[in-house]
């Protein structure tokens, strides 16, 4: 049977991008790829790059408290939201664009649609036509959780933030996700009067305990009214915003009410589990450790699959679908021992096993310390940070490296290259220090404070 394309890619976003230009450009496929919203999916539209940006922009009060120590003479006006968003749009509208070159240079036909699955090789897009593909790649992403009460008192969630007209006086964030911590510290950072939620007992579920404790610290000696322990009963719009009644029995009006609760696979109405592919629980694609559905010509990749939902894994997986598929060289995306950032303020960076995961796998040391940095400690600010080993004591090795600070994120990413590579606690204690820095305490811890 002759077929339209070689593959046909739903999703403009990194991963799907990432494969079709990989099938195409290196491997010589022909290839389609349908997006029916704007090309560079969650990561560069509404996700990382402009939360990165929101998160510069945020960091510059306390940037401006710092420099009048250090002697210069500042005098900071108000944040401009407006001028702010209109940077924003045009940088957004910019990466748009590359990554539509980068399709074209590629060879890869674009359309610019909405397309849903008929059978194992045919699609159908949104004007009624039809297209055939060898292998069809699922790429559609996910999206932000809204709970009917909080759609009904008319809740924003992450991808409303970026559209604001302006910034409310006052916020409720609800959530205790690394969405919903950034955002509250981004708010806060902006100067809006912010509150959050979260039902757990500490936010940042799943990250290493000791971490957690550090960073809720922390937010709240910036100024936001974090609450563990209490969500949300009732939601009523107001003159002025919306009335919250918490589980708690507390009352209050916040002019925005922002929920981050989750992000659920965007699978509804693409018709796969009529071709045959398996959806999970939540609706997430079921692939193997190739990407591979129970549909043989059917793939998927990056956060519909509901596996590590990070820009750079959609990415590796969607490199390793197109060589493996079109490039005769299997490849398999690998999930371990992958670092990653929360963008609160500070940072936090972190890799490997949690302490928490690790001692139930077998005895280990535990090495940390919290200080003051230099740069805080001149100016005066209480600001603390945390360096975190897990070791092994059998076999010595770093299972996991958690880092609380400014640049946290940016000092993750080396420290995951020695744990990627097995490196030992000698191996740290080996490393002669970069002084002064941050970074150097890392490798000068000498006595564990705990084992286990």
């Amino acid at each position: 049977m002759a077929f339209d394309y070689d593959l046909f890619v739903i999703g403009g976003g990194s991963g799907g991008v990432r494969a079709a230009r990989i099938a195409a450009g290196e491997h010589g496929a022909k290839v389609a790829l349908a997006e029916e919203d704007r090309m560079g999916g969650t990561c560069v539209i509404r996700g990382c790059v402009p939360k990165k940006l929101m998160v510069f922009a945020s960091s510059f009060a306390d940037t401006f408290g710092e420099a009048r120590a250090y002697g210069w003479d500042v005098t900071p006006g108000e944040f401009d939201w407006r001028v702010f968003r209109g940077r924003l749009d045009a940088e957004l509208d910019r990466l748009e664009r590359a990554y539509r070159a980068g399709l074209d240079t590629a060879g890869v036909t674009v359309f610019d649609t909405r397309a849903t699955v008929e059978d194992a090789h045919t699609l159908r897009l949104a004007d009624g036509a039809t297209v055939t593909a060898r292998h069809i790649l699922v790429a559609t992403g996910g999206r932000p959780f809204l709970p009917g009460i909080a759609a009904a008192a008319g809740a924003l969630t992450s991808n409303d933030i970026f559209k604001l007209d302006r910034l409310p006086e006052s916020a409720l964030i609800v959530g205790g996700g690394f969405i919903a911590c950034e955002f509250a510290c981004i708010l806060n950072g902006m100067g809006v009067k912010v509150t959050q939620f979260y039902r757990g007992e500490q936010i940042l579920r799943g990250f290493d305990g000791e971490a957690r404790g550090h960073i809720a610290e922390h937010m709240r000696e910036a100024g936001i009214d974090l609450h563990v322990g209490c969500d949300v009963m009732e939601l009523e719009r107001v003159a002025g915003g919306t009335r919250v009644t918490a589980t708690n029995g507390h009352e209050t009006v916040h002019e925005a009410v922002i929920y981050a609760t989750g992000r659920v696979p965007n699978t509804e109405g693409l018709g796969l589990e009529a071709t045959g592919v398996r959806l999970g629980r939540r609706g997430e694609v079921v692939v193997d450790e190739w990407s591979q559905t129970a549909v043989p010509s059917i793939y998927a990749v990056g956060d519909v699959t509901d596996r590590i939902n990070l820009t750079p894994v959609a990415i590796r997986e969607g490199h390793a679908f197109a060589d493996t598929v079109f490039g005769a060289r299997p490849t398999k995306a690998d999930h371990t021992l992958v670092p990653s950032a929360v963008f609160t303020q500070p940072e936090f960076g972190t890799v490997g096993l949690t302490e928490e995961e690790a001692r139930d796998l077998g005895p280990i040391e535990i090495y940390a310390t919290a200080f003051r940095p230099m740069r805080s400690a001149f100016a005066g600010r209480p600001e603390r940070a945390m360096m975190k080993l897990v070791v092994s004591a059998e076999n010595r090795r770093v299972l996991g490296c958690h880092i609380v600070a400014p640049q946290a994120g940016e000092m993750i990413q080396l420290a995951a290259i020695a744990l990627r590579m097995g490196a030992t606690k000698e191996d740290f204690d080996r490393t002669v220090a970069v002084h002064p820095v941050m970074a150097e305490e890392l490798v000068t811890l000498r006595k564990p404070v705990r084992t286990a």
